[in-house]
């Protein structure tokens, strides 16, 4: 495991050092950022590969290839305060097998990109254990091209200071389980969860 990533971060320093030579000028701080997400995305595919809980091996052996991914952008990378609906409705969503599911609309985040504000949801929901959890689900003008058709997600963690700044990293966005396997199905994003913009960041489609 050492010697992987060892490999890994000679590999993003290599890396930096081309997108430096096209012009592309990273601070050696996101120099370091890329190399903890490919260290992430690296952690991920042992995972999918080789657990037992993971979609390629848990209901039936699915064939595993490395997930597929844009390069890390900074630019993608947004900090905003969240936004909690002073009503939150409870709203039917579907499943990809069309099942319906009910899920809270709790609140929002704000994104600046290039001068334009969007709004993007974060959804309350409940796992089969009962537990409760939060999550942004979200398409793009890259949806059914080159990401996953049916949207990706972002998982979400509540804090409870009300002027806490959160981070939203859209290279963190990931495909549901279902993008891997038919036995599963997952939460279909609503149209207002749609964000107008193409975001280049985070898992592209699998097959």
């Amino acid at each position: 495991m050492m010697i992987n990533k060892m490999i890994i971060r000679m590999f993003l320093l290599f890396f930096s050092l081309i997108l430096v030579s096209c012009g592309k000028n990273y601070t050696s701080e996101e120099k370091e950022y890329f190399v903890e997400i490919e260290e992430l995305r690296q952690e991920n595919d042992d995972f999918m590969k080789s657990d037992p809980n993971s979609p390629f091996n848990f209901k039936g052996k699915v064939h595993f290839e490395p997930l597929k991914y844009y390069e890390p952008d900074p630019d993608f990378v947004f900090k905003s305060k969240f936004f909690e609906y002073d009503k939150k409705d409870t709203i039917i969503i579907f499943g990809t097998k069309g099942e319906e599911r009910n899920v809270v609309r709790y609140g929002f985040v704000k994104l600046n990109y290039k001068s334009d504000e969007f709004k993007v949801n974060v959804y309350e929901g409940v796992s089969k254990a009962g537990e409760k959890y939060f999550s942004i689900w979200f398409t793009d003008k890259t949806t059914g091209e080159e990401t996953y058709g049916v949207g990706r997600y972002i998982d979400f963690e509540l804090n409870p200071d009300k002027d806490f700044i959160y981070t939203i990293d859209f290279n963190l966005a990931y495909n549901p389980y279902c993008a891997y396997s038919p036995d599963y199905s997952c939460a279909i994003p609503t149209k207002e969860d749609y964000i107008d913009l193409a975001i280049e960041t985070g898992e592209k489609n699998f097959h």
